[in-house]
């Protein structure tokens, strides 16, 4: 922080300067000519070292949300770059269990027999201008595990990140996602009775795993994306790809996945 505040306070004492030249006459060129051209090129050398510089670890923070005696659970999320790795596993009093690099920012707040959580990246005012954050993986890594016991609605809005969601021993009923230029593994749960799940990407790639004795009907759609859906499983009917048995099945998932441009692979 200290380090980006100096150097950016040196370059705006410097273009103060100039310009204050300018406006008395006192320079020989147009320095407005120059000022753009100067400026990316500070903006180049600083990213540079962002990528070369020894890099300051941000601290991770291990977090368990407790459960509050709930029985059923809305998790709200939302991740900026980075990784982002989930799966079931979390302590019977426990919602959530797990490593948060860059910190945690949570609310949880309980409504009669649901807890109702919403987490987001922590706010730090250096990361826009500290170089070591542009670029760094594993700086703002997030890994952590889901009760498996109760319901859980589960709402991600993420940027460019890397997913690795393994919902197979949590009960998910509702899964939401909306990303940017993200790569998402996703496995979806493999006991949790009816799954609504809803996809909207952009330029993104995304796998979905549907585990064995778990029907499904998808429906998948996008601009420019290439769309593979195993139909041995799930024979195309209509506008869907839908298992025979999908109607009867003890556990089944409706999906809805829309990208801009990528691919989508069900299998």
């Amino acid at each position: 922080m200290r380090n980006s505040a100096l150097f950016w306070g040196g370059i705006l004492i410097v273009f103060g300067g100039l310009l204050l030249l300018d406006n008395l006459n006192l320079l020989p060129f147009d320095f407005w000519k120059l000022f753009w051209p100067l400026f990316l090129i500070l903006l180049g050398l600083w990213t540079l070292w962002g990528v070369f510089m020894p890099r300051r670890a941000l601290e991770s923070e291990q977090v368990a949300i407790p459960l509050e005696g709930a029985s059923r659970a809305r998790v709200h999320i939302q991740h900026g770059a980075g990784q982002l790795t989930l799966h079931g596993g979390a302590g019977s009093g426990e919602l959530v269990n797990g490593t948060f690099g860059g910190g945690l920012d949570y609310h949880a707040q309980r409504e009669g027999d649901e807890l109702n959580v919403k987490m987001r990246m922590a706010r730090r005012d250096d990361w826009f201008f500290a170089p070591w954050m542009w670029g760094g993986r594993g700086l703002l890594d997030w890994s952590f595990s889901l009760n498996g016991g109760i319901p859980v609605a589960l709402d991600l809005k993420t940027g460019a990140s890397d997913m690795q969601l393994d919902l197979t021993d949590v009960r998910v009923t509702d899964f939401r996602l909306e990303t940017g230029a993200s790569s998402t593994r996703l496995t979806l749960p493999a006991q949790a009775g009816f799954t609504r799940a809803a996809i909207d990407g952009g330029a993104t790639s995304i796998k979905v795993r549907v585990p064995p004795g778990v029907a499904a009907r998808i429906v998948a759609s996008g601009g420019a994306a290439s769309i593979d859906v195993d139909q041995s499983r799930f024979p195309r009917l209509g506008a869907a790809y839908q298992s025979p048995d999908y109607e009867t099945a003890p556990n089944r998932v409706e999906m809805d996945i829309h990208v801009g441009a990528g691919s989508v692979d069900v299998r």
